[in-house]
């Protein structure tokens, strides 16, 4: 005798060679014996033989009209039915085994049309449930064609229209669900090619630097980096008026201009060093529409010819401290003795102060030579002023306990005209950049400080075993040589800094600080503002990197220069670039090496060289 059992979801044949009441040895067509509960089987029989059962079963299932089964079954079943019914039924006799077997395989492939309800028993699909499967299925029929039919275009360098309202989707973050993702994932892989690759092929790629910036904006600024048309940006009134005359000093592409100086006389051997920090704090308070802007933001993203700023427009117009009238201020006093540079007294001010001048570095670079000759060159505009500001920035940062003369890295400034490239490069540490940095320093230690000997909170970098960090928690920068360091001088640009500034105005107001300790809205602007800041950076050195390759076509240079840093990594010279060199032997590091330019890709952003040799030095 041979049975037909149920085994693992699937239908197996075999003949018997012992049998008890609960169990049956069976021996497979191929041989292999195994135990079947008596439970499983669902035909017995002895004609034909276990294989030629399956294969006539098989054959005569392939041909029943699977729909004309599904009528019968509604016809004469209402309910559930065993498989030996259907087939007693369908053939109109006592069905023979094949016959049975056949049915049972037709009923168990249709699920759609036939709910299994236990082992050998079926019930008919409601028609109307019937009818919505077959339409999904018609359905995801059709969609497959379509994909089919968008992976040909693909193929053959043809971009579906459908496709263009989701390239940055398609580009930067696919949602393999939808059809058009998996016609562009099934191209890939026939073309041998990356998605980005693929698009371009096919010309949905304007430019290789729209799409790496439209990379970051599609993460960063879903939503385009436009302002809404009204915002609550106030020019406060009845400021007490400065009684000095103020100029910034900043690079020519500078819009937000945050912080300014003056140098006052006082008489008796000492000058009025004023540090005039603009004041958007008092436009607008923490929670109002345009607070919303700045804290979406949390900062201006700088890049190479362009960049996105924290603040709309009209309200950098308002507070940035522009030349040629009153601008509001949050101003750092210090009285300094002209022999020493000592400071004998420090005040901080709300205030109107009037910018006379907003110089510029093209301007003053002269001076960058002159100052350490001991020359004050007279027609350049407030040198006097600036040479003073120079010798105390000297003082501060011998203060500091950095030694002068220390080798400072390189400035590498980007100049975008259209499709042209010019990369300066600028020693850091010339006079001008260190006054203002040591003014800067000078003015966020100061009001850190400030802050904190009042308790009043605020948002610090603190630097220890080389670390630096933000929290709210004072503590000193050993990077910097200061006990307290909170960023206060770039509030146009930096939402930490505009927060510290309305500590600081509610400060000096003598009114309750908007933040107070432990506040959730304090903490969470500073975990969200490092995350930020930290993509920005990172977004930033990207499209450098990506201007140095267009840079080094340009110049049509098959050659490069650079310095070792270790293993196999380079630092390239005249741009800021560092690259692996896989074929770059052992070498140590500080070694000057000359590197084959191999290949430029402007899309994976990528410089390939080969080690050339090393540049003999004198």
């Amino acid at each position: 005798m041979h049975v037909l059992y149920e085994e693992d979801g699937g239908f197996k044949v075999g003949t018997v060679l012992a049998a008890t009441d609960s169990a049956l040895q069976i021996e497979a067509p191929h041989g292999k014996r195994s135990k079947v509960k008596t439970n499983a089987v669902l035909l017995r029989f002895e004609n034909p033989g276990a294989a030629e059962l399956m294969r006539d079963a098989e054959s005569r299932a392939a041909e029943i009209d699977t729909g004309f089964l599904w009528e019968c079954s509604g016809a004469v079943f209402a309910d559930e039915f065993v498989f030996t019914d259907m087939a007693r039924e369908y053939c109109g006799h006592e069905p023979a085994a094949a016959e049975a077997a056949g049915i049972l395989l037709k009923l168990h492939s249709a699920p759609m049309y036939f709910y299994r309800k236990g082992k050998g028993r079926y019930r008919a699909a409601p028609a109307e449930t019937l009818q919505a499967a077959l339409a999904g299925l018609e359905k995801k029929r059709k969609v497959q064609e379509q994909i089919e039919s968008w992976t040909a275009d693909l193929l053959a360098n043809r971009l579906p229209e459908s496709f263009r309202p989701l390239l940055p989707e398609l580009l930067y973050k696919p949602d393999r669900n939808k059809p058009e993702t998996k016609a562009l994932e099934k191209a890939c892989i026939d073309a041998g090619l990356t998605p980005a690759r693929l698009l371009e092929r096919c010309g949905a790629l304007p430019s290789t630097h729209d799409f790496h910036l439209g990379r970051f904006m599609f993460e960063h600024f879903p939503k385009g980096s436009g302002f809404p048309p009204e915002l609550d940006a106030n020019l406060p009134a009845n400021l007490p008026l400065a009684a000095v005359s103020a100029f910034s000093l900043d690079d020519a592409s500078t819009t937000e201009i945050d912080d300014a100086f003056s140098v006052t006389p006082l008489g008796e051997g000492r000058v009025r060093v004023g540090i005039h920090i603009a004041a958007p704090g008092l436009g607008f308070e923490p929670g109002s529409s345009l607070d919303a802007i700045a804290r979406t933001r949390l900062s201006t993203v700088y890049f190479p010819g362009q960049k996105l700023t924290m603040l709309p427009p009209a309200a950098i117009q308002v507070f940035s401290l522009a030349e040629g009238g009153a601008r509001p201020a949050l101003s750092l006093y210090l009285d300094v003795a002209e022999e020493g540079f000592e400071i004998l007294n420090r005040h901080t001010v709300i205030e109107s102060v009037p910018i006379a001048a907003n110089l510029r570095h093209q301007g003053t670079e002269r001076l960058d030579e002159a100052f350490p000759e001991g020359r004050v060159p007279d027609d350049v505009p407030y040198a006097t002023e600036l040479h003073f500001l120079w010798r105390f920035a000297l003082a501060l940062e011998a203060g500091r306990g950095k030694q002068p003369n220390q080798p400072e890295r390189a400035e590498y400034l980007f100049n975008i005209d259209g499709e042209h490239v010019d990369i300066v490069v600028r020693r850091r540490g010339q006079p001008i950049d260190k006054l203002v940095a040591e003014l800067m320093i000078l003015a966020n230690s100061t009001w850190g400080k400030l802050l904190d000997d009042n308790g009043v909170p605020g948002v610090y970098r603190v630097q220890g075993n080389g670390k630096v960090r933000m929290t709210t928690g004072a503590g000193a920068h050993q990077g910097l040589g200061v006990s307290h360091y909170a960023w206060s001088s770039s509030p146009l640009r930096r939402y930490v800094d505009l927060v510290n500034q309305w500590q600081l105005l509610a400060l000096v107001e003598g009114r309750p600080a908007p933040f107070g300790e432990n506040s959730s809205e304090l903490l969470s602007a500073v975990s969200d503002f490092e995350v930020t800041y930290s993509a920005y950076d990172e977004f930033q050195r990207r499209m450098e990197n990506y201007w140095c390759l267009r840079w080094f076509l340009q110049e049509g240079l098959d050659v490069a220069s650079g310095e070792v840093l270790r293993d196999n990594l380079v630092r390239l010279a005249n741009v800021p670039m560092v690259i692996r060199v896989p074929s770059l032997p052992e070498t140590p590091p500080g070694t000057r090496v000359e590197l084959s330019i191999t290949g430029i890709d402007l899309l994976d952003a990528e410089l390939k060289c080969q080690f050339r040799g090393v540049v003999a030095t004198t």
